[in-house]
């Protein structure tokens, strides 16, 4: 059974194009409760035939997932920084890889599921941080997948972006992490749009601008 949580957030402002961004939210689920901690996927929310093309730093707009207060990544010794690396056939044989702290578009593992194929890229990040347990920030990178790339796309309104477990974590996200990234994707007519700022607020009960309410559902691990 799920807990329904909600969620504010401060949602950055549409930068550099025209278009209306597809952008509506994004929503973070508690997909296990285990040794390794409490693991949270996050997922963009967007408008009917959007997709994503890449996460991403800039002097407008760092990007940084950070635990917070004492907290810390898991990162399984056999896993990487991204769904490139996590390889869901170790499951059998490393069960705590697939806890894994990661980033991806789309695709959840290395063999693409539910598209395809993974053609992750990632361009100007410093790994070794987020690696050891860490905060991951850049001003100046980003992991991305081309326009051609099925994984992009948004399924049932959402893409997945990033896995997180939070080392000795309680499933109360507001005093786990802080996040901030920024998004840049096509809408359903094939214009480019760009969502600068998205920021997770920290604390329950802030005021949000321009805010939406995200979700976040618990699942515990079945026996």
């Amino acid at each position: 059974m799920y807990r329904m949580i909600s969620m504010l957030s401060v949602v950055g402002l549409l930068a550099g194009f025209a278009h209306a961004s597809p952008f509506q939210g994004f929503s973070a689920y508690v997909v296990n409760d285990g040794d390794e901690g409490v693991t949270y996927r996050l997922y963009a929310q967007l408008d009917a035939g959007a997709r994503i093309d890449a996460m991403y730093g800039n002097a407008q707009g760092s990007l940084l997932f950070e635990a917070r207060d004492g907290y810390s990544f898991y990162q399984d010794a056999a896993g990487g920084a991204t769904s490139q690396s996590i390889n869901s056939q170790f499951f059998i044989f490393v069960p705590s890889l697939e806890w894994d702290s990661y980033v991806s578009i789309g695709a959840l593992h290395s063999d693409g599921h539910p598209f395809g194929s993974n053609e992750l890229n990632d361009i100007g990040i410093d790994w070794s941080s987020f690696e050891s347990g860490g905060a991951l920030e850049t001003d100046n990178g980003s992991w991305f997948v081309t326009p051609n790339d099925a994984q992009g796309e948004e399924l049932m309104g959402e893409v997945f972006l990033a896995q997180f477990t939070i080392e000795g974590g309680t499933g109360d996200l507001y005093h786990e992490m802080n996040i901030m990234f920024n998004l840049q994707g096509k809408d359903a007519d094939g214009n480019t749009w760009n969502q600068i700022g998205i920021t997770w607020i920290p604390a329950p009960g802030a005021m949000a601008l321009l805010g939406f309410a995200g979700l976040v559902g618990r699942r515990r691990r079945r026996a």
